[in-house]
């Protein structure tokens, strides 16, 4: 456990800062708490004391010109702590700026700055004080490219001290956005929106000065100011700012436009209020500010954004993201607010890419950067532990609200144009039979029963199933133009596990189960397709820890000999595998014939599987990362495959194969690499993105070599599930191992 003291303002304090740390440490506690104990040295001043819960450990009075030293003292006394970590803006030590330098020098601690602004063109004594920081700094944090720039070719920091991480950003579970104007009062309006701490510096008149134009195209625009006075502005000038605003308001005839939301709103109606916003506006008139916790917050929540260029906004929004106009220029920003109410493609177009580039931001993430960044400047070896996030089923069943699982969503919202897959709902039974068993609850008895019936009714008359059903419950054309055999096998397997669980659900639903088991049980013989045997296979065995049957065993005999068969044809010195190629849930063809050894007892079986199991596994893994095999043309025996694109359902497939392997052989090399394999969907992966959407519940869809697929259709969500409930049954940790 490394112990970090977080040098910073903090709530109850209301500034930007200290939600930003708030955010900070609650990511990466959340992410790695058994890694990471973080506490606070909270900056307090003479105009701002606050009391402070138990995370707070000092208090450094920024007034007070001896508790620097004081502090420094007392930080060094904590034999637990092994970095200092100082949130950096200039106005918060500018009492006392040659103490702050000589309570950074006295800490014998590693000492790490984030910059939340830079200056540009600094006069000599900036750039005298911000070297002398940086000498007693192991890094140096800001949240830009620019900002990077500006301390490397202004300032003469080294390339190598700066390190460019994000200001992070929420998670939202997007809601329907018509559903929040009514809750909010704002039906039938176009609404504008900008939110923060009010200040001058916010430069909301020139909105003001821009809405005589917006209206007179767009004669239902409310804008919506959202925030409290800032609490340093209302000590000194009380709300003269905001009494300005609202007399500009009533003198340009704009009382039925403008509406002051004077609170410190709580994070989820924050959230709410962006989420219904048509167009949000970044009016900010202070060029050297380098970043802006608002406006990432606005993007993640996918609003259409029109901002001013600092650097941050120019960053972001390039290529088409969003709007630029010039400091205070009404005139442009009313004619860019125009342009995005008047095109709804457009705005939908900023809103898809700016989610895709905060995605990349959100906290979750941010916290993974920052604790790589501790454990580079600690020269610490040893495994990160990433904590196992909360089951959350939200999403599976928001995906399964009408007749059964709907295959895709857009974001986090179902697509029911998408219609249903008998792939999917097979799944779904599996995860939510287990997830019962496992914890009881009583919400997933009604879901179980949706996926039931509706493998039962893709069942024909000849005990096949069709796969694809469109949103009116027709089967689609696309039965017949792609193979059905594996659909097929994953109904048996889904199947075979209910009935396993026999006694757990109602006795009907059971009996309902073995007859459309038993059905199916004819086409079992044809099969040809290695997944297909491999999921009957596997169905098959369930079945037995029911009820005993000769017939069953024989079956699966004949499905196990037939892989081997695939084998051997396929077998070369370099080359273990069944086919000439790996291609997608790969670990289920040799956990399969684990599960045939388990009921035959036939050595070959498992000799074979534990075989081509270790083949594929030298294939997927690295020392610290799982890398599956890519969609994009696979990998044939022959040639290299591409890299990038990785599904969630291959890593899951690995995930329960490596327990099964466990729980056989019990080498615990399968273990840790199943906690490895885990960790990709938290993080543990080439872009270092969480792949699992704790917020939702949902998982994305893929993994691609410069971004996260954000959708989270029906198989990546329940493929995340079925993982997480394999590792839950283990209980260890996921321990990542460090080069």
């Amino acid at each position: 456990m490394k112990g970090i003291i977080c040098v910073t303002t903090y709530p109850p304090r209301e500034c930007g800062i200290a939600t930003f740390s708030d955010d900070l440490i609650r990511a990466i506690e959340m992410k790695f708490g058994s890694s990471f104990s973080v506490q606070v040295c909270a900056l307090a001043s003479q105009s701002e004391q606050h009391t402070y819960g138990d995370k707070v450990k000092y208090i450094l009075n920024t007034s007070q010109a001896a508790d620097f030293a004081d502090t420094a003292q007392k930080i060094n006394e904590n034999p637990g702590a092994e970095i200092v970590f100082i949130q950096h803006e200039f106005g918060l030590f500018a009492e006392h700026e040659k103490d702050f330098l000589k309570f950074v020098g006295l800490i014998k601690k590693t000492v790490i700055v984030v910059f939340h602004t830079v200056l540009p063109a600094p006069s000599p004594g900036q750039k005298k004080y911000l070297r002398q920081l940086s000498l007693y700094c192991s890094a140096l944090i800001v949240m830009t490219q620019t900002s990077a720039e500006i301390l490397e070719k202004e300032y003469g920091i080294s390339h190598s001290q700066i390190n460019v991480i994000p200001h992070g950003t929420h998670l939202v579970s997007h809601k329907d956005k018509k559903k929040l104007k009514e809750k909010y009062k704002v039906i039938g309006r176009r609404v504008l929106s900008t939110f923060g701490l009010l200040s001058p510096g916010k430069s909301i008149e020139t909105t003001l000065e821009a809405l005589p134009d917006i209206i007179k195209e767009n004669p239902t625009v409310l804008f919506l100011i959202i925030g409290k006075t800032h609490p340093t502005i209302v000590k000194t000038v009380g709300e003269e700012y905001r009494n300005m605003l609202k007399t500009r308001v009533v003198e340009l005839g704009l009382t039925d436009h403008v509406r002051f939301v004077n609170l410190f709103l709580d994070l989820p109606v924050l959230l709410d209020y962006l989420q219904l916003t048509d167009v949000y506006l970044f009016t900010s008139a202070d060029p050297n500010q380098a970043v802006s916790g608002t406006f990432v917050y606005a993007l993640s929540c996918g609003c259409p954004i029109i901002a001013t260029p600092i650097p941050h906004a120019r960053e972001l929004l390039k290529d088409n993201s969003g709007l630029i106009f010039d400091f205070k220029n009404s005139g442009q920003l009313a004619k860019a607010t125009n342009k995005l109410l008047k095109s709804e493609k457009l705005r939908s177009e900023m809103r898809i890419s700016g989610l895709q580039k905060t995605a990349a931001t959100a906290w979750e993430n941010v916290a993974i950067a920052y604790t790589q960044l501790f454990n580079k400047e600690l020269d610490k070896k040893e495994s990160l532990i990433y904590s196992l996030p909360t089951i959350n089923t939200d999403h599976i069943k928001r995906m399964s609200y009408s007749f059964a699982m709907i295959q895709f969503s857009k974001g986090n919202r179902p697509d029911i144009r998408s219609g249903y897959t008998l792939d999917d709902n097979a799944r779904a039974l599996i995860a939510l039979c287990e997830l019962y068993v496992e914890t009881k609850d009583e919400s997933c008895e009604k879901y179980v029963k949706k996926y039931l019936d509706f493998i039962r009714f893709c069942q024909q008359t000849d005990g096949s199933f069709q796969n694809y059903v469109d949103k009116d419950l027709a089967f689609t054309p696309q039965n017949d133009e792609v193979g059905l055999e594996d659909s097929n096998a994953r109904a048996i397997y889904a199947l075979g596990y209910f009935i396993s669980q026999r006694g757990k659900f109602p006795d009907v639903w059971t009996e309902d189960a073995v007859e459309v088991f038993e059905r199916a049980i004819n086409m079992i013989i044809n099969m040809k397709s290695p997944r297909s045997m491999a999921f009957t296979i596997k169905g098959l065995f369930y079945f037995l820890q029911a009820f005993t049957g000769s017939e069953i065993i024989e079956l699966i005999t004949v499905l196990a000999d037939r892989l081997i068969s695939c084998y051997r044809q396929n077998r070369e010195d370099k080359w273990r595998w069944f086919e000439a190629y790996l291609t997608y849930d790969n670990g289920i063809l040799p956990e399969s014939l684990m599960y045939a050894y388990l009921i035959t007892k036939n050595n070959i079986y498992k000799e074979i599987a534990k075989e081509s199991f270790d083949f594929l596994l030298e294939n997927i893994f690295t020392t610290q990362q799982i890398k599956v095999v890519s969609n994009q043309g696979w990998l044939p025996k022959t040639a290299k495959g591409k890299i990038y694109g990785e599904q969630p359902v291959d890593i899951a497939g690995t995930v329960i194969a490596l327990s099964t392997f466990y729980s056989v052989l019990g080498d615990k090399e399968y273990l840790e690499k199943q906690r490895i394999a885990f960790s990709w969907f938290l993080g543990n992966n080439h872009l270092h993105q969480i792949i699992y959407n704790p917020s939702t519940g949902g998982c994305y869809d893929g993994l691609e070599e410069h971004n996260v697929n954000l959708n989270q259709g029906a198989e990546s969500t329940v493929s995340y599930l079925l993982a997480r409930l394999c590792v839950n049954r283990n209980s260890n940790p996921i321990i990542i191992p460090q080069n």
